[in-house]
């Protein structure tokens, strides 16, 4: 594996130590278009997030990772930036000398025996990863399928099992165009799971189809997600109106009682005191994960 060495994609993160993650406390967040980070993955988890964001695009039989056609390269793959880290950080966490010591402590942890999670003061939290299709569904879905097997064969993916949710250290969730009849319809053990649409979870006028609110759950399904300046508007004068509020309170209770976690894209992120209020009422009202772009405000922000 080349992941560091001088001339490849990785090559920036050769300065973060092993045991990187140690002190570091995860909180509820959402790494937002996390590869135009400086460093993808690394800088999110040194934030403490517990979810991170690719979008991802089929070429040539390979996944890449850009925001746009135009920003893709055949060098930041979903391989180099995420998988394969993820590899990385998942065999540190889990060799044989620091095996003992991640679970020493670590009461109720969920993983299978003897198994650690990314993050050194908390080993039982699984690292979110939320895979935005940007091209045709049902090909693109096999192809992550396929890369996601050497994470599968380590066992240190999230899956479930009849009706048993199988916690791992980490749990991939599909979005964008993925193929919620795939992730259905998967046979044996399923470790892709969906986000679902939070639009469908509420409200009087909620559509009939197929796919309303009871067809999404723990075994199939992570997150209910919704774009909040489509959903709840934008704040009158900075400020959320009380119907706002109670609408976010009815969103994130109508995904819990599913068993999801609510979460909103495209929050205001300017300016920042509308941005930190917007935070705080997201917070209070028990949002899953807050969706956030400036990892600098989110270390500033007292938790």
């Amino acid at each position: 594996m080349a992941w560091g060495k001088p001339g490849t994609p990785t090559e920036t993160l050769s300065h973060y130590p092993t045991d990187f993650s140690r002190g570091i406390v995860p909180i509820p967040c959402h790494s937002h278009n996390d590869y135009e980070r400086h460093v993808p993955l690394y800088d999110a988890l040194q934030a403490g997030c517990i979810s991170v964001e690719a979008d991802v695009w089929l070429r040539d039989g390979d996944l890449l990772v850009g925001h746009t056609e135009n920003s893709l390269t055949a060098a930041r793959t979903l391989q180099s930036l995420y998988l394969e880290p993820l590899l990385s950080i998942l065999a540190r966490q889990n060799a044989p000398r620091n095996t003992s010591e991640s679970n020493n402590g670590q009461m109720g942890n969920p993983f299978a025996a003897n198994v650690s999670g990314i993050f050194e003061t908390n080993t039982s939290v699984s690292l979110s990863l939320l895979l935005d299709i940007k091209t045709e569904g049902q090909t693109t879905f096999r192809v992550i399928q396929q890369q996601l097997e050497p994470l599968r064969t380590k066992g240190w993916l999230t899956y479930t099992s009849g009706s048993t949710l199988v916690p791992g250290p980490i749990t991939i969730v599909g979005s964008g165009n993925t193929p919620f009849d795939l992730i259905q319809a998967e046979q044996g053990n399923r470790d892709i799971f969906f986000d679902a649409p939070l639009a469908r979870f509420w409200g009087e006028d909620v559509e009939v189809s197929s796919l309303n609110r009871t067809a999404f759950n723990p075994q199939n399904s992570l997150y209910a997600s919704a774009p909040f300046s489509e959903t709840i508007g934008k704040p009158w004068h900075g400020v959320l109106r009380p119907a706002q509020v109670e609408l976010i309170r009815v969103h994130v209770q109508a995904a819990a009682a599913q068993g999801l976690k609510a979460r909103y894209w495209d929050t205001p992120a300017w300016p920042v005191e509308v941005r930190e209020h917007v935070w705080d009422v997201l917070v209070k009202e028990g949002v899953g994960v807050l969706n956030v772009d400036d990892l600098e405000g989110l270390k500033s922000r007292k938790w």
